[in-house]
């Protein structure tokens, strides 16, 4: 027998059996119809000055358009959005378009965001609708399977354009890179995500690439640089965070051979930590957060030499793991002290990627390659939206100027 992916509700049979919520969508409707009310009543005010030939009022109120569902977090609300009528003669004539419900406006964001959470994690299109139904409420319409496949033929077209977005005027300082691996796994079994984030001179964070590789080879990690470059991005950026994956360094150091590298301390200590017994990873754990919260280089290395003495006779290989990217764990220490917490790990990556990257397998079969990047775009589309500026924004065109840096204090220039 099938297992239902979603488990049965009982039928409300026309009484609600959460009493609370349609208090809410009531004072939701209330207060988007007082909104839009504020906006007509701003674009009369503008214009009250405004007279026909007759003398009369040019704008004035005319009814309501039809009333419509808009599908939200609390479920459908319903609301009607007031006409405006223009008696002026002029040609241009003055119209009313409220910006909190635009005409087609159907679904919040909030709904359009829940949509490829869902499929990841393992919604399949056939069952969206009773899985809304479930988190909106019985009367979740429109939101079938046939829609749900219109959504990601339409995210696809949205994933394509901005993979053809011009990058000729961005100046980027940081870029963050990984490769993501989630389940449901893609149509290839090695497939993986590859993201990068930049941060420009103004401190904002955008995910500058995203596409899909294999097993975060070489080689796709330099067509995603190269299209990079190819579209606008001909400038290096100062500084690149990563974890140890060898695919990206090699291509970052061909495509921007004059960035700088820098290692994912979250990355690394796990690596080392895995490389010892349990018992001995705590006290060595806190050995290691040492070494990258020391307030200058010369600790960092001091530090760095006494883990490295202290357990590279008994746990030689995890001590091995930590030496060899010395250079490049500590290059943080030459950029601005406001940025260290930005720039020592991934986390810019990590954290959208979280749930995903933890869920379990829930997935009917796999993911297209479509599918796949149309969802994860999706996904950091949405996580963009609430990104904050990196602290310390006014040290980066600083970097860009070419000002030294030294244990994270700005250093003054010799004069000439």
């Amino acid at each position: 027998m099938k297992k239902a992916t979603i488990t049965q509700l009982p039928d409300p049979s026309g009484t609600s059996p959460d009493p609370l919520t349609d208090i809410l969508r009531s004072g939701a409707r209330r207060l988007i119809e007082q909104a839009v009310e504020a906006e007509l009543t701003a674009l009369l005010t503008e214009h009250a000055e405004e007279t026909t030939q007759d003398g009369r009022s040019r704008l004035v109120r005319h009814g309501h358009l039809p009333e419509r569902d808009v599908m939200t977090g609390l479920g459908p609300v319903p609301v009607r959005v007031p006409r405006l009528r223009d008696r002026g003669h002029s040609l241009e004539k003055i119209r009313f378009t409220s910006s909190i419900l635009p005409p087609y406006l159907r679904k919040t964001k909030s709904v359009e965001e829940l949509l490829p959470w869902l499929y990841l994690k393992g919604i399949s299109s056939g069952d969206f609708q009773e899985a809304l139904g479930a988190l909106l409420g019985p009367n979740a319409a429109g939101l079938s399977s046939t829609t749900i496949s219109r959504l990601k033929a339409a995210w696809w077209e949205e994933y394509e354009r901005w993979q053809r977005r011009d990058l000729a005027s961005r100046r980027i300082v940081y870029i963050w890179a990984d490769g993501v691996y989630f389940q449901p796994r893609m149509a290839e079994e090695k497939q993986c995500v590859l993201v990068l984030i930049g941060a420009d001179e103004w401190g904002h964070k955008e995910v500058l690439g995203l596409t899909d590789g294999y097993r975060e080879s070489t080689q796709s990690w330099r067509e995603l640089l190269l299209d990079l470059k190819r579209r606008g991005l001909a400038r290096c950026p100062e500084l690149a965070i990563g974890d140890g994956a060898l695919g990206f360094w090699a291509a970052l150091r061909e495509v921007f051979g004059s960035t700088r590298e820098q290692r994912c301390w979250v990355h690394k200590t796990g690596n080392v930590l895995n490389a010892m017994p349990k018992s001995v990873q705590p006290k060595a754990k806190g050995h290691l957060h040492e070494i990258w919260q020391a307030e200058t280089k010369a600790d960092a290395e001091a530090a760095f030499d006494f883990f490295v003495e202290t357990y590279a006779v008994k746990y030689d290989k995890a001590a091995a793991k930590l030496a060899k990217d010395r250079d490049v764990l500590l290059a943080f220490y030459d950029f601005p002290a406001e940025h260290w917490k930005h720039v020592r790990t991934s986390n810019p990556i990590e954290s959208p990627f979280a749930t995903v990257r933890h869920r379990t397998g829930k997935a009917k079969g796999c993911l297209s390659r479509k599918t796949g990047l149309a969802m994860t775009f999706r996904l950091m589309m949405s996580a963009q939206a609430k990104w904050r500026k990196l602290d310390g924004a006014n040290r980066l065109p600083e970097i860009v100027q070419g000002i030294a840096f030294k244990d994270g204090i700005k250093q003054l220039q010799a004069a000439a």
